[in-house]
């Protein structure tokens, strides 16, 4: 089997956690859905239709004229049902629900021809109506999805050994048959698991310090630390190569992010890069108890969630002073620096220098130099594409995306 992945019309919805990644690149449970599906479905090749401003920093396998592929709509999850439905698709046949394309079974050649020409055409395929799959249709079934993606995706895994790293005699690990402690990953003294009401994975070479306390279902992925103290509750992902402390949950942090001092963040999306400074506090429910409405990131009229409970969704590289309140719903775009004493915006367009009462441009050579500063932290290099991405960005930050 080969896969390639397409976004349809609700690529936008994800804004902007997708301005700088393709839909299959979000990360929900441990894993982030293209990952999910290369677990579920072992292709020999995995592909995508890239967006023009994406290209080079998402690069796909060559796909082989001489076999099939499977196109699937990046907001899917690989459920059983689905798989099943997928495998059973003939060529030239494609799956929907409604008017929402699903998934289809292309020969090689085609989908070769669709990729090049970066946009595929279904209309040419047999349609076969089938009922609706698990899949992402708004910012907020990221994280109220997380959880139960915290247990499907250790089963995805086949994880074989329970606790494989090293874990302190001090350390209490109460339902321990549901906690999975990965190769070189460390447990400090003091430190409590409570996997009671769901399971605690714990990814390669992670550092739990001491006196941390995790109640699962959460996901501490591969070579992020949590801080010592620090009260992760269930249904939270803390992705790879991130520092948080504090006290953490229902959230997502995607990946090289910090929050590594005190401060509340709650049912919440943290993109990659992002650093949030001490005491840095996300309001996830209204004092009236109402339903949390928030903006759209195209047009910023406001959407009713029908979420009692949201805080903020953060693009990539943005930052926050210390001491920073975020309200209900805030939406924060990409490359923001955010020092107010009073509430920001709930919309907060990329590239904003965020100040009591005033909004600046966030000048792209000064952002550019603190990415790279960030990133060389991290041995990781900040290439030419990737300033072409944030050029894209930065030149249409004040326009609909």
């Amino acid at each position: 089997m080969q896969l390639c992945f397409f976004e349809d019309e609700k690529l936008t919805t994800f804004h902007p956690l997708t301005l700088t990644r393709p839909t299959d690149n979000l990360r929900i449970g441990i894993l982030t859905l293209s990952e999910k599906w290369e677990y579920a479905a072992h292709p020999k090749n995995i592909n995508r239709i890239s967006r023009p401003e994406l290209n080079g920093l998402f690069e796909g396998d060559d796909i082989s004229t001489d076999e099939n592929c499977i196109w699937i709509n990046s907001r899917y999850l690989p459920t059983e049902q689905l798989v099943m439905q997928v495998n059973n698709l003939s060529e030239g046949q494609y799956l929907t629900c409604g008017e929402t394309v699903i998934a289809a079974n292309v020969d090689g050649a085609t989908s070769g021809q669709w990729l090049e020409k970066g946009e595929p055409d279904f209309n040419t395929l047999f349609v076969l109506e089938s009922n609706d799959f698990l899949s992402i249709n708004n910012l907020w079934d990221l994280f109220q999805l997380n959880g139960q993606e915290i247990v499907r995706d250790i089963d995805l895994l086949e994880i074989d050994s329970k606790v494989n790293g090293s874990v302190s005699d001090q350390a209490v690990l109460e339902n321990r048959d549901q906690i999975y402690i990965q190769e070189g990953a460390t447990i400090e003294a003091g430190c409590v698991l409570n996997a009671t009401k769901g399971p605690i994975f714990i990814g390669k070479n992670a550092t739990v310090m001491s006196g941390t306390h995790i109640r699962g279902p959460v996901a501490i992925c591969e070579d992020a630390t949590v801080k010592m103290g620090a009260k992760i509750y269930q249904d939270t992902t803390i992705g790879p190569v991130c520092k948080v402390g504090g006290e953490v949950n229902n959230s997502i942090f995607h990946s090289y992010s910090n929050k590594g001092h005190d401060g509340f963040v709650g049912n919440s999306i943290i993109g990659q890069w992002c650093n949030l400074g001490a005491d840095t506090n996300t309001s996830n429910l209204k004092n009236n108890y109402s339903t949390i409405r928030i903006p759209d990131w195209t047009d910023g009229q406001e959407i009713e969630t029908k979420q009692q409970f949201f805080g903020t969704i953060m693009g990539d590289h943005s930052k926050t002073a210390i001491n920073t309140q975020l309200n209900t719903g805030t939406i924060c775009g990409v490359s923001c620096n955010i020092f107010s004493n009073d509430f920001p915006p709930k919309l907060i367009p990329s590239f904003s220098w965020v100040g009591s009462n005033v909004i600046q441009t966030y000048r792209l050579d000064k952002a550019l130099e603190a990415m790279e500063a960030m990133m060389a932290r991290r041995d990781v290099s900040l290439t030419e594409d990737y300033k072409r991405m944030m050029r894209a960005i930065f030149d249409t930050k004040n326009h609909p995306q």
